[in-house]
This record gives C-alpha cells, structure tokens and sequence, in this order.
C-alpha cells in the first residue's frame, strides 16, 4: 500500500482560541505519527480567523519539536509571498533542528485575499509571475557554496532538503515535470484538472539527476466515524466553513449540525459539493471503499489525507479509522 500523509491546516474552531489550534495539531501529529503516516504538513493561509497556520515555519517547529519520526514540512508555503533567500534561511533553520524530518513544498497562490496578498508583498507586484525563477533561486541557496558567492542562505546551503511543488492547476504540474521535482495536487479543494495534471505530469516529468522518476501525491478530505450518518455530521462542520468563505465571510470552524438543510442556497450547495466532489466521508467500510477507488484511478504515489473536525477526539479517531482503512487495504 501506498504511503498515507497528513495534510493540517491548524484549524481554530468555535468557542477555542489560536492557542489550543497550536496545540491541537501537535497532538494530531503525535497520533499520526504513532498511526504510521509518512509525513504532516502544514498550510499557510493569511488573514483567516479559522486557520492557525499563517506563520507556516513556526508551526512546523512547533509541531516537530512535539515529534520524533514523522516527516513535517509545509503545504505549502506560498513563495509569491517571501523572498526565496528568507525561506531558505528558514526551513535551513528547522532542517538543522529535525534533520531529515523536513520538507519544504511550493504554492504559487498567495494564500489570502487580493487586498492581503498586496499586504504581504507591501505594494510589490504579483510574484506568481516570476515562480520558476524564484523556485530556482531557492533551490540555489541549499546547494553547497561555492568560491565568490555573494549571497549565501545560513543555515540552510549543503543541506539536502526535499522541495515539492504543489498546485490545483496544469500549469503547476507542468513546472514540477520540467524541474524533475515531486508533484502534490490539492484536490482536497480544488479537484477539477486532478486527473488530467496527473498526466501532464507524468508524460512530461524530467529527470534531475540519475534515477529520478516522478512522484505525484494528492490531497482529499476524508471523513470517518463509526456510522455514515455520524460521518456525514462531521462534515458538516466544513460543509458550513466553506459556504462562509464564498459568501465573504470567514469565520472559526463551527459546529457540526444534524443537517445543512438551511444553511446554504442551492447554489451554495452545489459550489461546495463541487469543491469537496473527492471528499469520502462515512463508516469504515465506505472509507476504504472510496480510498480504494480513488487509489486505483488516480495511481498517486502517495495520499495526503485532511480532515477539519470541530470535535478534537472525534477528529483524532477519523484519522485512526483511515490508518486502519489503509492497513486493511494493504493486507
């Protein structure tokens, strides 16, 4: 069976303050790591009440600080909005504490709003369109120094730190196969061009250096419990987030419901449906049913699996519920 990760977005729920989202994310990491996932990631998102995870780097610390084994890193950290030589100061820096715990992978999104990313940048124009030069220049700084270089990344240059790039567009895949680097989709919201950035990956995937072969991983919401209803109520704690942000208004994860009818307009429903279409969500048995189709259909070299539950233990068991779905389809 395939590798299983963890995809984290620190998210803050209601009636709970930033502090206990901290937290909360180095338990789950703890739990992960104990379930045999590969890795844990954290998303960088900006000017979110219900995202913890803005200061991507220093939650990664905090998270692997809490961790032994388990590869931490970054899904991504949006490199529009940073200078290619902080980033690499900065996951030099967590390499050089967690060796060979670290990854560091790429979004050319800003993560935020219009008005946040002009915040971000501090009235610098749109960086996305310069995103292969500064992932080149980034990946510079972590190779070894050589005579009469001026500007050099320290902590950070000779170290071997794995870069992936990820992205919900052909464009993204397109890049990640001409720089010969692994390739994460975010179908977890954004699934439409999930199939057909998978191709454009692998038919145009160029070495970087001998051996090299590509590696494509992808994104899903996943939700278990017990029952398919109590699944079904889980979700809907997203289900009610996402409406929020397409209305405007974003908020802290709310509180599950019985029913989202009353919610949502119809055509609310249908945007998020669309959003979520990869989503599985139900009992055990419906879990690695819809793992195992979504495996063989997409044939990903690993599955990045997130989950914003409001209930922190009910959360902590959805992702028991998939270790065991992916040991079972293993067996």
């Amino acid at each position: 069976m395939i590798p299983f990760s963890v995809l984290d977005l620190a998210p803050v729920v209601e009636g709970s303050s930033v502090r206990q989202a901290l937290d909360a994310a180095r338990d789950l990491a703890g739990h992960a790591e104990r379930l045999g996932y590969q890795r844990y990631w954290l998303a960088e998102h900006h000017n979110m009440p219900g995202i913890a995870s803005a200061a991507t780097a220093v939650v990664i610390a905090h998270v692997a600080a809490g961790t032994r084994t388990i590869r931490v890193g970054s899904g991504g950290v949006m490199l529009p909005n940073h200078a290619p030589l902080v980033i690499a100061e900065q996951f030099g820096t967590l390499e050089s504490l967690f060796p060979g715990r670290i990854d560091l992978g790429l979004g050319r999104a800003p993560g935020t709003d219009q008005l946040t990313a002009r915040a971000l940048r501090r009235g610098q124009p749109n960086s996305a369109d310069t995103f292969p030069h500064d992932v080149a220049e980034l990946q510079r700084y972590f190779r070894p120094t050589v005579p009469g270089q001026a500007v050099q990344a320290v902590p950070g240059a000779g170290l071997s730190l794995p870069i992936w790039l990820l992205g919900s567009s052909l464009y993204s895949a397109q890049l990640a196969a001409v720089l010969g680097l692994p390739f994460a989709f975010a179908s977890h919201f954004a699934p439409a061009d999930l199939d057909e950035a998978l191709v454009v990956y692998r038919t145009n995937f160029q070495p970087a250096g001998a051996g090299g072969k590509p590696y494509a991983m992808a994104a899903i919401g996943v939700f278990a419990a017990e029952t398919d209803r109590e699944a079904a109520q889980l979700f809907t704690s997203v289900q009610q987030s996402f409406a929020n942000l397409r209305r405007g208004t974003p908020g802290l994860l709310p509180r599950p419901v019985a029913s989202m009818d009353g919610h949502w307009s119809s055509a609310e429903r249908a945007g998020v449906g669309q959003a979520f279409r990869e989503a599985v969500v139900g009992s055990p048995a419906t879990i690695r049913r819809g793992l195992e189709a979504f495996i063989a259909r997409t044939r990903v070299d690993e599955l990045m699996v997130t989950a914003a539950i409001y209930d922190h233990p009910a959360r902590v068991r959805s992702f028991e519920l998939v270790a065991q779905a992916r040991d079972s389809l293993a067996g």
